[in-house]
């Protein structure tokens, strides 16, 4: 590891290690009730006895599935109106009462009314991850295509590029970068709204398991899932990272 990723991750890393610390010292010293709160060396052993026996391998499952499936239908039809949006003066107009009427409501709280027509079950969990991360990369996409350098646009028009020429070939790549942060923002959302998903409405996944066993007063076990939840946040965020750098190669320049 170079200099620099030593320097970046460093602090970070010495940080959640000074905060594990004080939660043992705290869980066994008594000052804190060590059944709500067992130290995070125990949950530790509880997380490899998990891991060992396999079982997180369903729940995962299902909670990947239902998140990426939300996710990806999210970011296309937020690409596709922003773009729409940002192009057309008329879409725009059309649209954004809608998306302003509907964008600020906290996502939990059309869980509800989503119940009541959908019913409990798949249908309705993947609708409100999709709503979840619809938005950050509408509003994005909308500004980024905005933002798009008028010399470009008029540039590429003297070549007679057609409407579909000019968006794929110019106005998507100008406006890419704006388009990957909503695209970011919408990856935590998402996976955050389909953990509470599977708590409400879910019969499996990692959001019913920890629900299930803090029910069942199975502490450490809960414990171990919410760290397999913080590890799978901390590889999304690595994982998109990674294709941020070979998408826009010029953005860390």
């Amino acid at each position: 590891m170079n200099s620099a990723a030593v320097r970046r991750y460093l602090p970070g890393t010495l940080a959640v290690l000074l905060a594990l610390g004080g939660w043992e010292i705290l869980s066994r010293s008594g000052v804190v009730n060590r059944a709500l709160l067992p130290p995070p060396s125990v949950v530790l052993d509880t997380l490899f006895v998990v891991m060992k026996s396999r079982a997180f391998l369903t729940p995962l499952a299902h909670t990947m599935t239902l998140m990426f499936a939300g996710y990806a239908i999210a970011c296309v039809l937020g690409v596709a109106f922003g773009i729409a949006m940002g192009r057309s003066e008329a879409i725009h107009n059309l649209f954004e009462p809608l998306a302003e009427m509907i964008r600020p409501i906290p996502k939990p709280a059309l869980i509800p009314p989503l119940f009541l027509f959908f019913g409990i079950g798949v249908k309705t969990m993947l609708i409100i991850v999709v709503l979840a991360a619809f938005f950050p990369v509408l509003i994005n996409t909308i500004q980024g295509v905005r933002w798009v350098d008028v010399t470009l646009v008029n540039t590429a028009r003297t070549f007679r590029l057609s409407q579909t020429a000019l968006t794929l070939k110019v106005i998507l790549p100008a406006a890419l970068p704006m388009i990957m942060t909503g695209m970011r923002v919408s990856l935590g959302l998402a996976l955050t709204l389909t953990i509470l998903a599977e708590m409400l409405a879910g019969e499996s996944g990692i959001g019913y398991l920890i629900l299930d066993m803090q029910r069942a007063f199975q502490i450490r076990q809960m414990y171990a899932w919410v760290v397999v939840l913080a590890v799978i946040g901390v590889a999304l965020n690595a994982l998109f990272e990674w294709v941020e750098r070979r998408a826009l190669p010029w953005r860390g320049q």
